[in-house]
């Protein structure tokens, strides 16, 4: 609910950057079908790609900016000790 809340603040406030192209495309389509007609060809729009971020990238950029900021170095990579097999207790049958 939250999610959507912010969702249509976002809309609202970027109402004039914002075009749905998919509804109207859909919609002629319908109108098209509604009127027994053959559906007008759709073309794509020529936009310009977007920026592609490498998001592991970032996320080792940002830790070691945090590590950084808080003076720390590498961390030390300790084998964990070897943990032993536990008994296991006899079982008894089970009486009937």
């Amino acid at each position: 609910m939250l999610l959507d809340l912010d969702a249509r603040g976002f809309r609202q406030a970027h109402r004039d950057k914002l075009h749905d192209t998919y509804t109207e495309t859909l919609e002629q389509i319908i109108e098209a079908k509604r009127d027994h007609k053959a559906p007008s060809k759709v073309t794509e729009s020529e936009a310009e790609p977007g920026q592609v971020l490498d998001l592991m990238a970032a996320l080792n950029a940002s830790v070691q900016k945090a590590r950084a900021s808080r003076g720390e170095g590498e961390a030390e990579v300790h084998e964990l000790p070897k943990k032993k097999a536990a008994k296991q207790a006899a079982r008894r049958p089970r009486s009937a």
